[in-house]
């Protein structure tokens, strides 16, 4: 067993009959929608779930997990995701896909978000490996970006995955990959761009995680936030 399949395997543990569960989207959350479908299959694991993509919602589909649209959606016991990078606080980066909406709205609704990651994934800093995404309105991206500019971010519009034109998100929003200086303090950045007109979402996650689960070297590190009250979020 390889570590995604055992830190899958460790957070669909955790879930229990009754419970409402957000699904992520990526190759360790498909191994834990896998799982969950085993528990149901065997165990008659009674459970609801909710999906942050198109993706994970086929997935759980073809899986035969039942499946409860966002819309109706009032609470959340479980959300469980990957990242991009996390940090020793365990803040995240997230985004690299096209459904940074939906994903920070699960983390914030529920009452535990679960992180699933390798050693790869931990960083001293947000922005060390990749971009920070800003999804922005199309008819606001050069307006963002100038303010984007002088906060000191330097970055231009994410092309798509033919590089014959723009990436466009779920929602239709275009998406800013931006860099900034590694001195700027993440807690300040994360409340400017929940503030800057025309940014719809980015892809920093700050005091959202519950826990942070590291698969490395056939083992799991449970690595918890101090912030693991969703009141506090």
């Amino acid at each position: 067993m390889n570590d995604k399949e055992l830190v899958a395997q460790h957070a669909a543990r955790l879930v229990e009959n009754g419970m409402t569960v957000g699904l992520g989207t990526g190759s360790t959350a498909d191994l834990f929608i896998a799982e969950l479908a085993r528990r149901q299959a065997d165990e008659g694991l009674e459970i609801r779930c909710v999906s942050s993509s198109i993706v994970s919602m086929l997935k759980a589909q073809e899986l035969g997990l039942p499946l409860l649209a966002i819309e109706h959606l009032s609470r959340l016991d479980l959300y469980v995701d990957g990242a991009d990078e996390v940090t020793p606080d365990n803040t995240l980066l997230k985004g690299q896909g096209a459904d940074l909406v939906r994903e920070k709205l699960l983390a914030r609704a529920s009452e535990q978000f679960i992180v699933l990651v390798d050693q790869s994934k931990m960083v001293d800093h947000i922005g060390a490996k990749f971009p920070i995404p800003i999804e922005v309105m199309p008819f606001a991206w050069q307006l963002v970006q100038q303010s984007l500019k002088q906060l000191g971010g330097q970055g231009s519009l994410r092309q798509n995955s033919k590089g014959n034109g723009l990436a466009v998100t779920s929602y239709g929003s275009l998406v800013l990959d931006m860099h900034f200086d590694v001195k700027l303090d993440i807690a300040e950045l994360n409340s400017l761009l929940n503030a800057l007109p025309g940014v719809v979402e980015h892809g920093i996650f700050h005091k959202l995680a519950s826990t942070v689960l590291l698969a490395n070297k056939g083992a799991v590190q449970e690595i918890q936030s101090s912030n693991s009250n969703p009141s506090d979020r």
